[in-house]
């Protein structure tokens, strides 16, 4: 089992026994949070769902991110990823909504830097939003490195 697995039977395990449910919303990792969490016996009882929001209109129009708030911070933002947390959470019905968003590269977007990363999360509590700046090697390990924290942002809604 990889490590990217037993962090994920982790938070699983910790959702059931929380009785709480979580959605995602995911940019920068393209479904892959979900997927991992997926892969996980016992998914089906904490999982309520994924959208992957690669673009802004899909941001915009299924999370319900305001587009000016895109417009004026584009997609890698901290207010974003709230924003984005906050509507799957509400989308999906689920008690946490997590988000990833941010710069695979191989160049800056928006201004960011490539291994900018904000994963957000919203509860019925105020969302926080870790910045995780991740070094940059490239954009096919960018996903894979961005995964991990998202557990460790899960632990306190537990």
């Amino acid at each position: 089992m990889s490590n990217l697995h037993q962090l994920a039977a982790q938070a699983v395990r910790q959702a059931l026994e929380s009785g709480r449910t979580v959605a995602t919303a995911e940019s920068l990792t393209a479904g892959m949070v979900s997927a991992v969490l997926a892969d996980t016996p016992g998914a089906s009882g904490m999982l309520q769902g994924g959208v992957v929001a690669y673009q802004n209109s899909v941001k915009d129009a299924v999370l319900h991110v305001p587009a000016d708030l895109l417009a004026r911070a584009g997609s890698v933002d901290p207010d974003v990823a709230r924003a984005m947390a906050a509507g799957a959470r509400t989308v999906l019905g689920a008690d946490v909504g997590l988000s990833t968003t941010g710069v695979a590269g191989p160049e800056a977007h928006d201004g960011k830097p490539v291994g900018r990363v904000y994963i957000g999360i919203a509860t019925a509590a105020a969302p926080p939003v870790s910045n995780t700046p991740l070094p940059a090697a490239g954009r096919t390990f960018a996903p894979l490195r961005a995964a991990p924290p998202w557990k460790d942002c899960l632990r306190p809604w537990y």
